[in-house]
């Protein structure tokens, strides 16, 4: 067999793992941007071994995921750096699918169905280490080994397990919603459309859970809340206050989205009018507990929708 006709097949028997290491490093490093690039050097780390060293890859998929969690683990540490320039709250970059639209051929949208890549669980998981992130979701998203945890990380196998226990149980205590039925979103998503409309606190109010978080993403470059707001109250008059900085009928200009698999609302960006603020393009993401609104996830970064498949207007 030629050396040509041997790297096409390689690179055949990769493209079938492509989906799922991009799944893998999506939900490491929350970047669609990170995920593509990780997924690429795994793949010239792969095509650059010898004949001796890909002959010693027992599980290609295993040696590939193992792989890719080494290059997020890098890009963790930078990004942890990079953070604390950060203005305000961080949020991962949303995946967007226009409501009705096709299936998508994208690996990331068909990902994203997964419960573990909802936007509230994305959002537990950005606050753990990099090394508990990485050892969590490598052991308990894809069951590999902590001998080869630890490889990735650079510690011992017991070390390794422990970093995995503590990012499980700071998941556990933080207790993300679990998704529901979008059947069951819908209608307190309408509702909750309807009540900032009508302007009526009352209703926006008994709407939201009374665990309810507000996090808004911006750095700095788009209007939205600087710092977690918790409750129900302090919640409807943020968003309430906000709203009616901008022109009316704003909000039916709104398209509903999937976001990272769950109902969402993206905004256009529209002009000043008459003495009211311009709106910024945004994603609005929400999570559903009881019936009522417990998470609000205000992506307003240009930064983080730059990639976006925006709805048809």
């Amino acid at each position: 067999m030629s050396t040509t006709t041997a790297l096409e097949d390689l690179a055949a028997e990769f493209d079938a793992h492509r989906p799922h290491l991009i799944a893998a490093a999506y939900r490491l490093t929350g970047t669609r941007a990170d995920a593509e690039d990780a997924t690429q050097e795994a793949w010239l780390r792969l095509a650059g071994l010898d004949d001796a060293g890909r002959a010693g890859i027992r599980d290609l998929r295993g040696w590939l995921t193992a792989v890719v969690g080494r290059i997020c683990l890098d890009r963790l540490r930078s990004a942890a750096v990079r953070r604390e320039k950060y203005v305000g709250e961080w949020l991962p970059e949303p995946i967007v699918t226009p409501l009705g639209a096709p299936a998508s051929e994208d690996p990331l949208e068909a990902a994203v169905r997964d419960d573990g890549l909802r936007m509230a669980a994305m959002v537990v998981l950005d606050r753990l280490t990099p090394e508990q992130r990485v050892a969590f979701v490598l052991h308990d998203a894809f069951a590999v080994p902590f001998a080869e945890i630890a490889d990735v990380l650079g510690c011992s196998p017991a070390a390794a397990r422990q970093h995995a226990s503590r990012g499980r149980r700071a998941v556990e205590d933080a207790d993300p919603p679990a998704r529901i039925e979008l059947a069951q979103q819908q209608p307190v998503l309408e509702k909750f459309v309807v009540a900032l409309l009508a302007g009526d606190i009352r209703a926006v109010t008994e709407l939201l859970h009374p665990d309810v978080v507000m996090i808004g993403d911006s750095n700095g470059h788009s209007r939205t809340s600087r710092r977690m707001i918790v409750g129900p109250d302090k919640v409807a008059r943020f968003v309430l206050g906000v709203l009616a900085k901008y022109a009316p009928g704003t909000m039916e200009n709104g398209r509903p989205v999937l976001v990272n698999g769950d109902l969402g609302l993206w905004m256009p960006q529209l002009p000043a009018v008459d003495g009211y603020l311009a709106l910024d393009e945004r994603v609005q993401t929400f999570s559903v507990r009881d019936g009522r609104i417990v998470g609000v996830y205000d992506q307003v970064n240009p930064e983080k929708l730059t990639r976006i498949t925006r709805p048809e207007q």
